[in-house]
């Protein structure tokens, strides 16, 4: 090969990679800007909220960094795949997820914050294989309910019924940690899944009629451990021991209303710096910003989140298959409750539970998590002709 066709050819490809017909222009760039600042702010805070005792000051916010340097590159690679190919491999992923969630149980999982949700893997690096269910599960999901009955629209009752016992194998799983908190998220993206696919109503108020039969049972029972008991407890009524059960609720409660309109700073937060707030570089990093950044900052944040949440419905409204707009308004209901219930949990209006904040709370596989999902939002967005 001469000189000069090499040349022609690395031509092409710069043509093919960044020319005006390249997917990289088609891109969901109010997306891609949202979830890149969310990043950012919550690297910053990850760094605030553990400066003070992470080895070498800044040990915890590298860690963090490169967990989000190797969430990009995941983001990157699930982008690039076509959405609908994914839909072949959608049992392979739920496979593995569920086999992850097994290992859990058995004498290679470890227990993280009374929670026996994880795997080690040495080095300081633990993978929480839960948090891959909800890819799994939501993939899964998604191949099953695109299936239209042969009357209409709506997918066939052996696929839904075929869903349930696949959710309910999944979310039995992770209760069996016990996980409270993921399951949760399980079954909300179990609900929006059905409800996006245009299932029967009969199928919602069955599957209402089970949640509240799981409900009672878990209390009548006295399933939940005794850690969970205590968060409840605290949330119903959080004065009722504020250096114990209550003690997390009161001081998120003292570290947000400090922080007033314009925050004290960062790295100026007396809570933070205090470590007053348990887990503040997790489930409670939304404590460091409301102190930190004030109600402003705070609100920007949830006003990025929105912008997520938004673009992400526009993405499934647009899609012209229903993989993958069951994919893409799954992957919405996933970040929405998530988000709710965090935020929610720091202000007094939820109970406790441990979950993170997308893309902002310190954290491996949540983080790898949520940018595959988001990968594959942008999957559907640049492959889909309505967008043109």
């Amino acid at each position: 090969m001469t000189d000069g066709a090499v040349t022609r050819g690395r031509r092409s490809f710069a043509r093919r990679a960044v020319g005006a017909q390249s997917p990289v222009w088609r891109l969901d760039g109010v997306l891609l800007v949202a979830v890149a600042a969310l990043c950012v702010i919550g690297t910053l805070l990850v760094w605030s909220s553990t400066r003070t005792w992470a080895p070498g000051a800044t040990g915890l916010v590298k860690k963090h960094v490169l967990n989000l340097l190797i969430g990009t590159g995941l983001f990157v690679v699930t982008t690039a795949v076509d959405h609908r190919a994914m839909r072949a491999y959608s049992p392979l992923v739920y496979l593995l997820s569920v086999i992850g969630l097994v290992l859990v149980i058995t004498p290679l999982g470890a227990t993280i914050n009374g929670s026996h949700s994880w795997i080690l893997l040495g080095g300081g690096f633990a993978v929480q294989p839960s948090e891959f269910a909800k890819l799994g599960l939501t993939l899964m999901l998604a191949m099953l309910l695109a299936q239209p009955a042969d009357s209409g629209e709506r997918p066939r009752n052996l696929d839904v019924v075929i869903a349930l016992v696949l959710s309910a194998l999944t979310i039995g799983l992770v209760m069996a940690q016990p996980d409270l908190g993921t399951a949760l998220v399980l079954g909300v993206i179990v609900v929006g899944a059905l409800v996006i696919s245009g299932v029967r109503k009969r199928w919602i108020a069955l599957l209402g009629l089970a949640a509240g039969a799981g409900v009672f049972a878990v209390f009548a029972f006295q399933m939940l451990e005794p850690y969970q008991v205590a968060r409840f407890t605290a949330f119903v009524d959080p004065g009722v021991d504020p250096r114990g059960v209550g003690y997390n609720s009161t001081q998120s409660l003292i570290a947000i209303g400090s922080g007033q309109v314009f925050g004290k700073g960062l790295f100026e937060g007396g809570q933070t710096t205090g470590r007053f707030v348990p887990e503040q570089h997790t489930d409670f990093i939304f404590t460091v910003a409301g102190e930190e950044f004030g109600f402003l900052g705070s609100v920007t944040i949830v006003l990025l989140l929105g912008v997520v949440l938004l673009r992400g419905l526009k993405i499934a409204r647009r899609c012209d298959d229903r993989f993958g707009t069951l994919a893409a308004g799954t992957i919405v209901c996933w970040f929405a409750f998530q988000t709710f219930i965090n935020i929610g949990m720091t202000i007094g209006i939820m109970p406790i539970t441990g979950l993170p904040l997308p893309f902002v709370s310190y954290g491996g596989t949540a983080t790898f998590a949520n940018l595959i999902a988001v990968g594959l939002l942008q999957s559907i967005r640049i492959r889909e002709q309505s967008f043109t």
